[in-house]
């Protein structure tokens, strides 16, 4: 919209790049042009303001199908006014010229042309198009329809219209044809999803079942090694106690022997000692039967006096004295008498 200003009873107008101003004063056109500004009298001024910008208009419809299915089209159209006079000399797009506003809409007119003719052009391609190819190819058959629908239609040329580009959103059946559709698809990624499943589980199954085969394995390797300690621990045991008794018996062997030897040793130390002390007592006797008594008597009384306890003092009475004195001279043999 144009920016209007007062200035003693003059109008100011000042446009914006992408709008095209008509002026036309007393029937003749003064002012025409984009982005003008200019100043006029609002009593005899006649202005237009045309949009020369690219412009979008989305719309939304419903159609039936080929197989009798209602479908909504959702599609944006991009448009722009190719010849803004004549766009004005066929669409209401005069203003105010106090305040700048249109005093028709212009634009909404065009949008009802636009729609129309590309729902025109959509409904008969979707009329002979099943559900499901609508679905799946509809969006591209649907929007070259409507470009070359738009291309070959008489009254936009005529009006100063050009379409620029067309673009099919999406088309989309009611909610509850719509779920119908998705279950086939559904219960098939649910099969895939299942199938996943109960193969993940077999996986695990036979995992499970490989390391119970694994453990029993290792606990009967476990229960065979332990058999085979067992075992040679027996083993190891009977040779031990086997070469420990030998070894007892060879120790007691020879304890015997050393014994044997000692005895036998002793005995005939015994022997040579009983001999020797026979000889040594068969000498000494032999040697007192040959002594004299009276050697005999002296060794026996020197004998007595070295086992004797040792006397200090000894009392002779005369009887005594004369007595012994008589029998040491019969011993001497009268010899002693004489001396």
């Amino acid at each position: 919209m144009a920016d209007i200003t007062r200035r003693f009873g003059w109008r100011h107008l000042r446009s914006a790049p992408t709008a095209h101003i008509r002026h036309h004063r007393r029937g003749r056109l003064v002012h025409d042009g984009r982005g003008l500004s200019f100043w006029y009298r609002s009593l005899s001024a006649a202005l237009s303001e045309v949009p020369v910008e690219d412009l979008e208009l989305a719309m939304a419809f419903h159609a039936r199908t080929g197989d009798f299915q209602d479908v909504t089209v959702q599609a944006t159209v991009t448009y722009r006014i190719s010849d803004p006079a004549l766009a004005a000399e066929r669409l209401d797009f005069s203003v105010d010229p106090d305040n700048g506003s249109w005093r028709g809409a212009p634009l909404e007119q065009i949008a009802t042309l636009l729609t129309e003719t590309a729902q025109q052009h959509a409904l008969d391609v979707l009329a002979r198009t099943p559900l499901a190819a609508a679905l799946v190819d509809g969006v591209a058959s649907v929007r070259q329809r409507v470009v070359t629908g738009l291309a070959a239609e008489p009254r936009l040329p005529d009006t100063g219209l050009e379409v620029v580009a067309v673009r099919v959103v999406a088309i989309r059946p009611e909610a509850e044809v719509e779920r119908a559709l998705r279950t086939p698809a559904r219960e098939q990624i649910q099969q895939e999803a299942d199938r996943a499943t109960y193969e993940r589980r077999a996986v695990a199954v036979e995992r499970e079942r490989a390391i119970a085969e694994n453990e029993l394995a290792s606990q009967i390797e476990l229960a065979r090694r332990e058999e085979q300690l067992v075992d040679q621990r027996g083993t190891n045991t009977r040779r031990e106690a086997e070469e420990k008794a030998a070894a007892d018996g060879v120790r007691t062997e020879a304890e015997a022997a050393r014994k044997v030897a000692l005895a036998r040793a002793e005995a005939a130390a015994a022997r040579e000692t009983g001999a020797a002390r026979a000889e040594a007592q068969a000498a000494w006797l032999r040697v007192h039967g040959e002594a004299d008594p009276a050697t005999l008597h002296a060794m026996a009384a020197t004998r007595l006096a070295e086992n004797l306890p040792r006397i200090e003092s000894i009392t002779l009475t005369p009887d005594v004295l004369t007595g012994l004195l008589t029998r040491l001279g019969r011993t001497d043999g009268g010899g002693g008498a004489e001396a």
